[in-house]
């Protein structure tokens, strides 16, 4: 098979708000939060108090279903609060930053001398395991099942994504450290995608690398896993980004959990789109400061297409490398379904005329542009679907809670993301990731 993978079913979402190659070092900030939320499907028992003093590393909690899975603090400092919602939930951890960082030691390792079970012991300790997601069902790796395969994503072709290529560059030590450890967790291959030739992890050794094309969306490992190693039922492939690829390599090399990551400041509504190094958890407001734009903005941890709503008092997403900010779509536009589209992108040539100009670049919002109704079969999800899957009828087969059909109809191989972009030109208005979402949730539950 060949090692390149070029798809041409998809949609590039060309918009303004690009950050510009330059980056800024910022300061550490005031107060960081770790949000469980983030950890799909995992239930937090707290390790660490109101008023206790953490290091960088330490665990806050671990999981509820293994304690092994720890869930570390980005930086030292003390913890403020922790907030609760409906019958006790954990909504958020709050620690408040030293300005001078201290960082838990956990001594530093020679990856070569090391075999699969001393790696994930290793990771174990640090914090470092919740990096690894596991397909199917798009959760925190379980430990107790071996893949068959693992991922690296190294090319982001989502709306403004940051570019790895330039993000992780001088980073290539840790980069192989880390994948020569993941290696040893999995008898199969390690297989990492590029963009070009001049990505960092081109030239990594002891992996296959695969060089991929194509619209959006050729960068969700979905597609890669599709095209390289689909999964079939029982089997399960672990994924790992290439910024958390970063923070493995240096525990290995170091010994110290440094989460520090380069964040893409995009969107229209920053006055000068940019990189910024930042640590998750990070308060947006701090990160952001003086260079957006908060007259009518949303702001959002992540790309426009899966990202969450975080606003201005938010924090960054654990996993997350890029903070978007787009104007709020809260306007009603008279008559816009019956004229001449010039400003908006669409699949269809009726009325829209984003098709003459593809390289054209636009301002959108977040206005959906219609009302939510009742799924319309128009044949417009398969043409930005690149997955060889019948992607309404699995819809369907999740929102009527149909097991057997989710199964036959290959639910273990996607994950909410892969449903953005026919989310996006859905003509129904329908919220297609959280119906994959729940669905996979149910399939989780009842399957395991």
């Amino acid at each position: 098979m060949s090692k390149d993978i070029r798809i041409k079913k998809g949609l590039d979402i060309k918009l303004v708000g690009e950050a510009k190659q330059v980056t800024t070092e910022l300061p550490i900030g005031s107060v960081y939060a770790i949000k469980p939320e983030d950890f799909h499907g995992v239930i937090p028992k707290i390790l660490a108090k109101e008023g206790t003093e953490v290091k960088a590393g330490q665990a806050l909690f671990h999981a509820k279903s293994d304690e092994r899975i720890l869930f570390p603090s980005p930086v030292s400092g003390k913890i403020t609060e922790i907030t609760r919602g409906a019958r006790r939930k954990v909504l958020e951890i709050k620690i408040t930053a030293d300005s001078n960082q201290a960082f838990e030691d956990f001594g530093k390792k020679d990856v070569a001398a090391m075999s699969g079970e001393e790696v994930k012991k290793h990771l174990f300790a640090a914090g470092c395991w919740p990096f690894i997601k596991q397909r199917p069902y798009d959760v925190v790796a379980n430990p107790n099942q071996a893949p068959k395969a693992i991922f690296v994503s190294a090319y982001a072709s989502a709306p403004l994504a940051a570019d790895y290529d330039y993000t992780l560059k001088g980073k290539e030590a840790e980069l192989q450290v880390a994948l020569t450890a993941l290696t040893k967790l999995t008898d199969g291959k390690v297989h990492v995608s590029v963009g070009s030739n001049s990505s960092p992890l081109a030239t990594t050794k002891g992996v296959e690398v695969h060089k991929v094309s194509g619209p959006h969306p050729v960068g969700n490992v979905s597609t890669q896993i599709a095209q390289i190693d689909p999964i079939n039922k029982g089997e399960v492939v672990w994924v790992v980004t290439p910024q958390d690829l970063v923070v493995i390599g240096e525990l290995l090399l170091t010994g110290k959990f440094n989460a520090k990551r380069t964040i893409a400041l995009t969107g229209s509504k920053f006055k000068t789109p940019q990189y910024v190094t930042a640590l998750p958890g990070a308060n947006i407001a701090e990160v952001v400061k003086g260079n957006l734009d908060t007259d009518n903005t949303r702001v959002i941890s992540g790309n426009v297409l899966s990202g969450l709503e975080v606003g201005e008092k938010g924090f960054i997403g654990f996993y997350d490398n890029q903070i978007t900010a787009i104007p709020e779509g809260n306007d009603y536009e008279l008559f816009g379904w019956n004229k001449p589209v010039f400003n908006k992108i669409s699949t269809s040539r009726a009325f829209t005329f984003s098709w003459l100009n593809p390289k054209k670049k636009y301002d959108l919002n977040t206005n959906t542009n219609g009302e939510h109704r009742a799924f319309v079969v128009t044949g417009s999800y398969e043409e930005v679907f690149p997955l060889d899957i019948y992607p309404m009828q699995l819809l369907k087969a999740c929102m009527y809670k149909d097991l057997d059909e989710m199964e036959g109809l290959g639910a273990y191989e996607v994950a909410p993301e892969d449903f953005a972009l026919t989310e996006f030109i859905c003509v129904s208005k329908q919220p297609h990731q959280k119906i994959v979402r729940e669905g996979l949730d149910l399939m989780r539950e009842e399957l395991g």
